[in-house]
């Protein structure tokens, strides 16, 4: 499958810094910030810095140093914050399907209370 990358996303113009958040961590290729909307105590975005979509169009296309750095900056972002313990969750959503609201790759990190069962049969 192609993969458009649409620069206008918000994401895009949070790497920008046309828009502002709240910074948890930065590395090299990864970005994590405190979601606005957050759905749990903790609610933390992760978005590699290049220009993918959706998870697996980043596992396609991305450099081995950009995986590498993504994939640690979800470790890292879970080690500062302290979750370990209790337990956490990642979520990526692609798609219309998956429903992704934000056309820029992007994990949620949640964690801060009990989260439910992940879908209800339906």
């Amino acid at each position: 499958m192609a993969y458009t990358y649409d620069d206008q996303n918000i994401f895009a113009k949070i790497l920008r810094k046309e828009i502002p958040n709240d910074t948890v961590l930065e590395t090299e290729h990864s970005l994590a910030f405190r979601d606005i909307r957050p759905q749990a105590p903790l609610h933390v975005l992760v978005i590699p810095k290049g220009p993918y979509v959706t998870f697996d169009h980043f596992a396609q296309e991305a450099s081995e140093a950009e995986i590498v750095d993504y994939v640690r900056a979800v470790g890292e972002v879970c080690r500062r914050e302290g979750v370990a313990e209790d337990g956490w969750r990642l979520i990526s959503n692609a798609g219309r399907d998956g429903v992704q609201e934000v056309p820029h790759l992007h994990v949620h990190v949640l964690a801060g209370r009990g989260l439910g069962r992940m879908l209800e049969r339906g």
